[in-house]
C-alpha cells in the first residue's frame, strides 16, 4: 500500500516499478554525489539478487507521475540492510529522504527485525546526521580500494593450493564475526565465479583467500590468516593472485580500516578510493558472532 508523505509525495513499494525504472531514478539521485557510482539495469538486477534486496519492502518516492527518490531494503535472517538511498537534487531538504528511511525502518519492525545495518560515504554530512537522528550509531570505517593491472612481483614462496567454489564458500561461512552486508557469507554464496586459495608459507604461517573473478575484474575478497602475521600473509595471497591474473583490474569494498592485513595490500600497490562509515541500529544477533 502507498504511504503518503504529504499531499504531493507518496511512498510506493519498489516492486511496482521495473528494474529499468529503478535504475533510472537511482542514477538521477546520484548525479552530484561525492561518489556517483552509476548503474545499468543488468548491474542493478544483479545487485538486488546478490544482496537479498526485497523490492516489495523497498520504497520509491513519487510525485504525480515523477519518481523523486528511492531506498532499498536487504532482508536476511535476523537483520536488515538499508542501501541505495537517494533523492533527486531538486527534491532534497523537503523530508523525502527521512520519510524513505522511516518507511524502511517500519518495514524492518514489521518483520520483527531488531538489527539494521547501513553504510554512508564519509563526509556525506546530511545523510550521516539523518542516520544518527534515526538511532544509528557508528561502528567503524570501511575502505574501498583498487589496484590497476600492472606486472606483479614474483610470488612469495609458499605451498599454494587452489580452492574450488564449494571449498571457498565453506571457509567464508566460518567464524568471521559481524561483517558488512556486502561481505557476509550470503553475498558470496549468491555471487558467480567464486574461487579461492589456501597458502602455507615456509615459516609455517597459514591462511586463505576467497574472491570473485569476473571477465575483467577481481573483486569480493574475503580472507583470513589462521597463523602468522596478517600483513605478510596478505602480501603472499596477493602475490600469487596477481601473478595468476596479471591483466585484471581489482576492486574491493568495505575492508575494515583497522584490518591488520592492510599493509600487505598497500605494499602490493592497492590505493584507497574512498571511505564509508559503517552504522548499526540495534544489537547484532548472536548468529552474526
Amino acid at each position: 500500500m502507498p504511504m503518503q508523505i504529504n499531499s504531493v509525495i507518496s511512498l510506493i513499494p519498489a516492486n511496482s516499478f521495473s528494474v529499468d525504472e529503478l535504475t533510472a531514478i537511482y542514477n538521477r539521485t546520484r548525479v552530484d554525489y561525492l561518489v556517483p557510482m552509476p548503474m545499468n539495469a543488468e548491474r542493478l538486477a544483479e545487485y538486488i539478487s546478490s544482496y537479498d534486496v526485497d523490492l516489495a519492502r523497498s520504497l520509491v518516492a513519487v510525485e504525480g507521475d515523477e519518481m523523486r527518490g528511492v531506498a532499498m531494503l536487504g532482508v536476511r535472517k535476523d537483520r536488515t540492510w538499508i542501501t541505495r538511498l537517494g533523492v533527486i537534487p531538486s527534491t532534497r531538504r523537503a523530508g523525502v529522504g527521512e520519510a524513505l528511511m522511516r518507511g524502511l525502518l517500519e518495514q524492518s519492525a514489521f518483520l520483527n527485525m531488531g538489527f539494521t545495518m547501513l553504510e554512508v560515504i564519509k563526509n556525506n554530512a546530511p545523510a550521516h546526521q539523518l542516520f544518527l537522528k534515526l538511532g544509528f550509531y557508528e561502528v567503524g570505517e570501511l575502505l574501498v580500494m583498487r589496484r590497476s593491472p600492472s606486472p606483479p612481483p614474483e610470488p612469495v614462496i609458499a605451498d599454494a593450493r587452489r580452492l574450488e567454489r564449494y571449498e571457498a564458500l565453506d571457509l567464508v561461512g566460518y567464524d568471521r564475526g559481524t561483517q558488512p552486508w556486502t561481505n557476509q557469507s550470503e553475498s558470496m554464496a549468491h555471487a558467480r565465479d567464486i574461487s579461492g586459495m589456501r597458502l602455507t608459507l615456509t615459516d609455517g604461517s597459514t591462511g586463505w583467500i576467497a574472491y570473485q573473478r569476473e571477465k575483467f575484474l577481481l573483486s569480493h575478497f574475503i580472507y583470513k590468516t589462521e597463523s602468522g602475521d596478517p600483513a605478510t600473509m596478505a602480501y603472499a595471497f596477493l602475490s600469487h593472485l596477481h601473478n595468476q591474473y596479471p591483466r585484471l583490474d581489482t576492486h574491493i569494498e568495505n575492508i575494515q580500516a583497522n584490518d591488520p592485513h592492510l599493509p600487505g595490500f598497500t605494499k602490493m600497490g592497492y590505493v584507497e578510493s574512498f571511505r564509508r562509515i559503517e552504522m548499526w541500529r540495534g544489537t547484532p544477533p548472536a548468529s552474526l558472532g
